[in-house]
């Protein structure tokens, strides 16, 4: 995890829409809130007792058969993509959406209006910084029953592509891309909901889609039109006349894009990704995707994040210029080699510090410890994060070259992973109160391979060891 330099946003000013749910068919009016920072996206269901709030949460999915629903504690939301999608694609971290029924208004099928709604609102940066996931390594979920695939690899921002292959000769193969947020308003947003005509036979048969009208969802032929299936479809959606056009969707719109069919799978992707909770700094390339895959995904990162945010790993650069080098670090400490265990310092700050070590085969202690398979002693790892402490203590005084840090006290020691040749240790060391007479208590831990390999609450102590 990692602050970007971008701030949080909220909107300026509330913005209600009013219009019908897709499955429910009932009216409903949504009102978007600003929020504070760090709040997110939630949802408020004002017409039930107690008004209950339900965030946009992945680990709250219930169904997805037609589209991506929540529920907490009994209370459900339903179809909370197209509007979420609009939340991402304005880049707006901090909005709460109330609603007077169990889903948005479902409007022309798409998130265009709700982009509309909240651009009216105003957007207003906050003072917090935007927190977001940087994607390290390629991540991948795979449906094996539809054969749908998502797949996350690093980016230096949010990009996204839909791919979709629904085998009719009425809608094959298409694509759909993004490669900055910036472009959802033109080229996404208005991008509508479809179904194929069989589809909406079996939902007018189960009574679904009541607030479903020819003029929210592009309907693709992919079977014969029977004059008894126009008859229903004629009847369903109060039209005195339907017929097929060349291009084998029902006459009640035109697309807006050749490749509209994909363009809203992409804003259903980044509706349904929402549901992290964290802006990703990544690049997603979804193969056939659907809420069920979409939200699976959104559920495995969610994990991934959590863990790393449990692990507190730090988001560092390795290739740029350290704060301080090799050089630097032993005109403060007095350790030398082989017993100098920290390379580089990457980040000072009066509350913490950042080192490193690459850990190589040379080490010394790899002789005895352990012949034919080297481990670095755990007592070591200490040691080093002991230094690279003493490197913020230090930095405290105008001349450090005249000081010795010595350790107090060291608790709660845990080992959670083997460090070996290869491994490059990544030192953090934070401030657990405010330095005092010299003596300061900092919580510390070790890295390696993204994952925390020993922690310790270290006590130490800088004692003037000759003047000037």
């Amino acid at each position: 995890m990692s602050k970007a330099s971008a701030k949080q946003r909220t909107i300026a000013n509330e913005v209600t829409l009013k219009g019908v749910g897709l499955h429910t068919g009932a009216e409903v009016k949504m009102t978007f809130k600003p929020a504070e920072e760090n709040h997110g996206y939630k949802f408020k269901r004002i017409d039930l007792e107690g008004e209950p709030v339900i965030g946009a949460d992945a680990s709250l999915v219930t169904n997805t058969q037609r589209g991506t629903n929540l529920e907490k504690n009994g209370v459900t939301v339903q179809t909370t993509e197209h509007v979420l999608a609009a939340c991402v694609g304005l880049e707006i971290d901090n909005i709460l959406i109330e609603l007077d029924a169990s889903e948005p208004p479902i409007m022309d099928g798409s998130s265009k209006f709700f982009v509309e709604a909240l651009e009216k609102a105003g957007i207003q940066e906050q003072d917090e910084c935007r927190e977001e996931y940087v994607v390290k390594e390629v991540i991948s979920y795979i449906d094996e029953e539809s054969g749908s695939e998502i797949i996350l690899m690093p980016s230096d921002e949010y990009q996204v592509t839909t791919m979709v292959d629904f085998g009719t000769k009425v809608l094959g193969t298409q694509n759909a891309s993004i490669k900055h947020l910036s472009e959802f308003k033109e080229e996404i947003s208005d991008s509508r909901t479809f179904s194929f005509l069989h589809e909406i036979e079996m939902l007018l048969e189960h009574g679904l889609i009541k607030g479903g009208d020819l003029n929210n969802a592009i309907v693709y032929v992919d079977k014969e039109l029977s004059p008894g299936t126009m008859e229903k479809l004629r009847v369903a959606f109060n039209k005195e006349h339907i017929a097929v056009k060349p291009n084998g969707i029902l006459d009640n719109l035109t697309l807006h894009h050749p490749n509209e069919a994909a363009r809203h799978k992409l804003l259903d992707v980044i509706g349904d990704l929402a549901l992290i909770g964290t802006r990703i700094k990544g690049k997603i390339i979804a193969n056939k995707p659907g809420h069920y895959v979409n939200t699976q995904f959104a559920k495995k990162i969610q994990k991934i994040i959590k863990a790393e945010r449990r692990n507190h790993v730090p988001v560092v650069d390795l290739h740029a210029p350290p704060v301080k080098d090799v050089n630097q670090i032993m005109e403060m400490l007095p350790h030398r080699p082989p017993f100098l265990l920290v390379d580089k310092i990457l980040e000072l700050t009066d509350e913490h510090v950042i080192g490193m070590k690459n850990v190589t085969m040379n080490e010394p202690f790899f002789v005895g410890h352990f012949p034919g398979a080297p481990v670095m002693p755990g007592v070591l790892q200490i040691e080093a994060m002991a230094q690279t402490g003493g490197i913020l203590v230090l930095s405290t005084v105008p001349d450090p070259e005249n000081y010795l840090t010595y350790l107090l006290k060291i608790d709660k020691v845990r080992y959670k992973q083997q460090v070996v040749p290869g491994d490059t240790l990544i030192f953090k060391l934070d401030l657990m109160s405010p330095i005092r007479r010299g003596i300061c208590q900092m919580q510390a831990r070790a890295y390696a391979n993204g994952k925390l390999v020993s922690e310790a609450e270290i006590m130490a102590q800088i004692v003037k060891v000759k003047n000037n």
